[in-house]
C-alpha cells in the first residue's frame, strides 16, 4: 500500500513520530505534486499496477488537477477509484472543510450524545470511521468482488456525513414509531433507563448496565441483590425507573469496580467494568482472544480472523 502525500503536508497540530503513528504504519510513502506533468506520470506508474486508488479531497478537486475519475478507469480499466467527500458532492456544504464533530452535528448524531443539558463531543469513532471510511470500505470490497466478474473497475462514492446518517438508521425508525424522543438521556440506549447506563462505584470507577431483556435484567437484580426491591415484570414501567435509578447508584457505589465486575461474571447480567484505553490493552479477555499487538508498542492489532480450507 502507498500513500500519496503532496510535498508539503498540513499540520493540523496532531503530527505524532513515525513509530507511533499506527494508521500510516506499513504504507511506503511518496510525495507527488499532483498539480504537474511530472507528478501526473508518478501517479500513473503507481496507477499501472494497483487496484484501488482511495481519495479524500473535497468535491471536485480531482478533477481540477486534471484526474476525473472517468478519465482514470480509461487510462486504467482494471482500477477502482473509492471517493470519500466531507459533506457529500451536492448542497451548500460540499466544498467546505470540516471534521469529524462538524459531520456529527449535521448528521443529528451530536444532538442525541451527553447529558440533559448538553451535548458532549465523542472521540471521532462515529464519523470518521464508522460512517465514513466503513462504508467506503464496504463499497470498494463489493466493487472488487463484481471486477472480478466483469474485469472491469469503476468509481465508489460516498461521503462521512452520508456513512454517519446511515448509521442512525435504527434511531429514525424508534422515533416513527414513537420509541425514541429528541431528548437526550430519555431513551433505550442513552442512559435514559437505569438498566442502560454507567453507575460510580466506590473507587470512583464505573461500571456499565446494559440489561435490556428480562432475563438478563432479572440476573442483573440478583448481582445488585436488589430482588426482593423491584419487580422484574415492571421492568420498563416509567413510574419505577426514578426509584430504581437511585437504588443501583446507592447499591454499585458500596463496591469497587473489579468487584462488580469479578461478580457479574458468574450470571449474565450485562454488567462489565468500564476500563480505560490502558486498562483494556491488559485487560485477561481482550489478552485471550489475541487482539493486542506489542510491537513497537501495546496497542490494538489484528480483530479479524479468517479461517477456512486452502485450495
Amino acid at each position: 500500500m502507498t500513500r500519496v502525500s503532496p510535498p508539503q503536508t498540513r499540520d493540523i497540530g496532531i503530527a505524532m513520530n513515525e513509530d507511533a503513528d499506527l494508521l500510516n504504519r506499513g504504507k511506503a510513502n511518496t510525495a507527488i505534486n499532483l498539480k504537474s506533468a511530472e507528478g501526473h506520470d508518478q501517479l500513473f506508474e503507481l496507477l499501472s499496477n494497483a487496484d484501488v486508488l482511495i481519495e479524500g479531497f473535497r468535491p471536485g478537486v480531482l478533477e481540477r488537477l486534471g484526474l476525473s475519475p472517468d478519465s482514470l478507469t480509461k487510462q486504467f480499466p482494471q482500477l477502482i477509484i473509492g471517493r470519500l467527500s466531507g459533506f457529500g458532492y451536492n448542497g451548500d456544504y460540499a466544498p467546505r472543510a470540516g471534521h469529524d464533530i462538524n459531520y456529527l452535528a449535521l448528521s443529528g448524531v451530536l444532538a442525541a450524545i451527553g447529558t440533559k443539558c448538553t451535548p458532549v463531543v465523542p472521540l471521532n469513532l462515529i464519523a470518521d470511521f464508522g460512517g465514513g471510511a466503513m462504508h467506503l470500505l464496504t463499497g470498494v470490497l463489493a466493487k472488487l468482488v463484481q471486477r472480478s466478474i466483469r474485469k472491469r473497475g469503476g468509481v465508489v462514492e460516498t461521503s462521512i456525513l452520508a456513512g454517519t446518517m446511515g448509521l442512525t438508521t435504527m434511531t429514525h425508525g424508534l422515533i416513527a414509531d414513537g420509541r425514541w424522543t429528541l431528548n437526550r438521556q430519555e431513551n433505550i440506549l442513552d442512559g435514559g433507563l437505569p438498566f442502560y447506563r454507567v453507575y460510580k462505584t466506590l473507587d470512583d470507577k464505573f461500571v456499565a448496565l446494559g440489561a435490556l431483556e428480562k432475563p438478563f435484567f432479572k440476573a442483573l437484580l440478583q448481582v445488585l441483590e436488589l430482588s426482593s426491591d423491584f419487580d422484574s415484570d415492571r421492568q420498563y414501567d416509567k413510574s419505577v425507573w426514578p426509584s430504581m435509578i437511585e437504588a443501583f447508584a446507592k447499591t454499585i457505589a458500596m463496591k469497587n469496580r473489579d468487584d462488580w465486575a469479578e461478580r457479574a461474571l458468574a450470571q449474565d447480567c450485562c454488567l462489565t467494568p468500564v476500563l480505560d484505553f490502558e486498562e483494556s490493552l491488559k485487560h485477561p479477555h481482550n489478552l485471550a482472544n489475541d487482539w493486542i499487538s506489542n510491537t513497537p508498542f501495546p496497542h490494538p492489532g489484528v480483530v479479524t480472523h479468517y479461517r477456512g480450507t486452502s485450495s
